[in-house]
């Protein structure tokens, strides 16, 4: 059988998804935007063995627990059913991002194995099934099929939700800075704070239906290179999604002390003349939407205001394979 290995890259919403209408199949309560970045990636190698067995899976070189696995064992079933293949598998992943830190990490270990799992399993799936296969490990997997821009079409059923790329202007070359505030594993879970928003506060119907309507806005504004209009979505989209969190019963956020003194930089930082536009996920590190003309300005001028590790990202590529061995 074959071994393939496949790489594939985060990504960031700039308008975000926080909350599933089907937890089943992964169908979200609004259509996202994101923008995929190049320093975030995972390498994921997947072989089938011909007998069946117990799928393992090993994560930066130690191999995980059965409860581990489990995650990983529901999604290559799913490849089984779709390829016919019935054997166990080897999975073996190199993660390039913190796990579990708001960096998101399983946007691009799922769309990596999405890739590797089907390629190894003998099947060429076009990027629109990809990305539906990917959503249904994880939501946003779906969109890191794609490089660049993408939006994540919320659908209604398991053909209609899917991801595809969005141009962007010419003039317009997005750069994202990367604010590491804490690499530690989160206290709540993405999915378990996505329920609980979901469940329990009443500020969600207003962020999902607002995140419907500010993504087709936000894709316009790609198109048109509209950085200031871009950056308002990016942000009001993200305090939206974590005021949701802190209305949820029982109440939770993921803001640090050192998240708000970054959010606090960003904001000085616009005021003085930059396009600096914050946003962040399920986790403290803050990122910061900008362009190429001004991103070394912006830089500068958050080392002046803060000690963290800063990291620059560019627009990554599209998930792809990088080895096939028989």
């Amino acid at each position: 059988m074959l071994k393939v290995t496949a790489r594939a890259h985060t990504n960031i919403a700039l308008i975000k998804y926080w909350g599933k209408a089907d937890p089943e199949l992964m169908l979200p309560a609004n259509s996202s935007v994101s923008l995929t970045l190049d320093q975030f990636y995972a390498d994921t190698t997947v072989s089938f063995a011909a007998e069946t067995g117990n799928d393992t899976f090993v994560l930066d070189g130690v191999k995980q627990s059965p409860a581990a696995t489990q995650r990983i064992h529901q999604f290559l079933d799913l490849v089984r059913a779709r390829t016919g293949v019935r054997g166990s598998a080897t999975v073996r992943s190199v993660n390039h991002v913190p796990n579990a830190a708001g960096l998101a990490s399983s946007s691009s270990a799922f769309a990596a194995l999405a890739l590797a799992a089907t390629r190894a399993a003998g099947a060429e799936l076009s990027p629109r099934e990809l990305s539906r296969l990917a959503r249904r490990g994880s939501g946003s997997a779906t969109r890191s099929i794609f490089g660049g821009t993408a939006i994540w079409h919320k659908g209604h059923d398991d053909d209609s939700s899917f991801a595809e790329p969005v141009p962007t202007a010419p003039s317009l070359s997005l750069r994202m800075v990367a604010i590491l505030i804490d690499d530690r594993q989160k206290d709540v879970s993405s999915r378990d704070g996505m329920a609980r928003t979901v469940a329990t506060s009443p500020y969600f119907p207003v962020f999902a239906a607002t995140a419907e309507h500010d993504a087709p806005a936000m894709v316009a504004a790609l198109a048109q290179g509209d950085m200031e209009q871009i950056g308002q979505f990016t942000e009001r989209s993200a305090m939206m999604m974590h005021g949701a969190n802190m209305a949820a019963e029982p109440p939770f956020t993921y803001f640090a002390p050192a998240t708000l003194t970054a959010w606090a930089a960003v904001r000085a930082v616009r005021d003085a003349g930059l396009p600096a536009y914050a946003t962040m996920d399920a986790g403290p590190n803050v990122k910061v939407l900008t362009d190429a003309t001004h991103v070394d300005a912006v830089v500068a001028a958050l080392h002046a205001q803060l000690d963290n590790e800063l990291v620059v990202c560019a627009p990554g590529p599209a998930a792809s394979v990088i080895d096939t061995t028989e």
